[in-house]
């Protein structure tokens, strides 16, 4: 039903540059963000980024925000993730995510609210 590709991920030295793309297909709500979590050993699977399908409106968790960039294409329903000046601490396994919202976008980003995931992508930052 729900389908996702999704791709991007690799091997990037520190400094550098990735952007993930995530296009999703099937999707019948009327209010939905697409979004994704990273998923590391040391830690839980954390929200990273998400925006709202209808309104545009973006989230970025702490980490991310001033060098991560999440943007839409509607006509493709398609999100992708700009990730730049990359760090060690970026690695992980990515998983791009849909969640239902209402028109406000109003809602919390976390893995509990998410409908819909994709299989997930690897990013290694390193040397």
């Amino acid at each position: 039903q729900v389908q996702f590709v999704e791709s991007g991920g690799g091997l990037v030295q520190p400094g550098g540059s990735l952007r993930l793309s995530c296009s999703v297909s099937g999707v019948t709500y009327d209010y939905y963000a697409i979004g994704w979590f990273r998923q590391t050993p040391g830690k839980g699977r954390e929200g990273v980024s998400c925006i709202s399908m209808h309104a545009g409106s973006t989230y970025y968790t702490d980490s991310a925000k001033g060098r991560f960039t999440i943007s839409r294409d509607n006509a493709e329903n398609t999100v992708y993730l700009q990730m730049s000046s990359l760090k060690p601490e970026d690695t992980g396994v990515y998983y791009c995510a849909v969640q239902e919202t209402t028109r406000f976008a109003n809602f919390w980003w976390n893995p509990n609210g998410v409908d819909y995931w994709g299989k997930g992508m690897l990013v290694t930052v390193s040397e």
